[in-house]
């Protein structure tokens, strides 16, 4: 966790880290399409986290709930926790 992260956790700060750090490993391409999601694996600074992932069987997306709520709001989530529980049943 970085001090802006920690510090707004505290209650010490109003302000939260920027929507790219907090959605990290993701990444957001904007398009004249849209955004494109793309996931950025970074060993070195996120093979723990893949890992406990991996191990408790924990999406990306979902460990990334809150941020993309932040950036896309809870339809957008829902929509997308739906369609992957359609797609992986």
């Amino acid at each position: 966790m970085c001090g802006i992260e920690a510090a707004y956790r505290a209650g010490a700060t109003v302000m939260q880290k920027p929507i790219s750090c907090h959605l990290f490993p993701l990444r957001i391409k904007a398009t004249a399409e849209g955004d494109i999601i793309n996931y950025e694996p970074f060993d070195e600074i996120c093979n723990a986290g893949c890992l406990n992932g991996e191990r408790l069987q924990i999406p990306v997306y979902v460990f990334v709930k809150d941020a993309l709520i932040r950036r896309y709001g809870s339809d957008f989530y829902e929509a997308l926790s739906a369609t992957d529980h359609f797609l992986r049943s």
